[in-house]
């Protein structure tokens, strides 16, 4: 008796199964023809980013006569009168601190010398605060705290000589402070010798 399996004949699918795949080849082919339109529709509808040019005008945010300006040292300007405060110093034999600050107060450079005491670092920078703020010498200052002795407790503000202005245009832009001396006057006559440096 002969036991071969009979060859499988491959069936057609019916004319119903056949529709359906035909409609769903379609409608595939249409969604991905219908995405890559979209796609190109979509690039060529983006609007195009204006070309940056230099001939766009521009418009403060604060108009004219509301604004001011103000006249600062160099790094450079302070460093020197810095030095020739200390260098005075020096010569004099005297271990001191000196510090330069700007028109605002705000501390552009301090030199402290070799041997200053801890104390002078920042009781020159506090001359060179209230120097710039009264536009005076702080040995000018400390004589009006007998008619107004509230003063001494402005923040930041030491009322002992050793301090002096530096003046542009006839107004302060900046102080030179120093301490650490036996006396606030050769404070001052240091302090001085910065500023004076400036001018040469």
């Amino acid at each position: 008796m002969d036991t071969t399996p009979a060859p499988r004949t491959r069936r057609r699918p019916s004319r119903r199964v056949r529709a359906g795949l035909l409609t769903g080849a379609v409608a595939a082919a249409a969604a991905l023809g219908a995405g890559t339109f979209g796609a190109l529709s979509a690039s060529a509808a983006a609007p195009a980013a204006p070309a940056a040019t230099d001939s766009v005008p521009r418009t403060d945010s604060v108009p004219r006569g509301l604004t001011t300006r103000t006249t600062h040292l160099t790094v450079d300007a302070a460093v020197r009168a810095a030095q020739a405060a200390l260098d005075a110093a020096e010569k004099d034999h005297q271990r001191v601190t000196v510090a330069v600050v700007d028109r605002n107060g705000n501390t552009i450079v301090t030199l402290r010398g070799d041997g200053a005491g801890p104390q002078s670092y920042e009781s020159a920078e506090r001359k060179a605060f209230t120097a710039v703020s009264w536009n005076a010498p702080t040995s000018e200052l400390a004589g009006r705290l007998a008619s107004a002795p509230q003063l001494k407790d402005i923040p930041g503000t030491l009322f002992l000589a050793g301090g002096a202005p530096v003046t542009a245009e006839g107004g302060p832009i900046a102080a030179v402070g120093v301490a650490g001396a036996p006396s606030g006057a050769q404070d001052e006559q240091y302090a001085k010798a910065g500023v004076a440096a400036l001018g040469r």
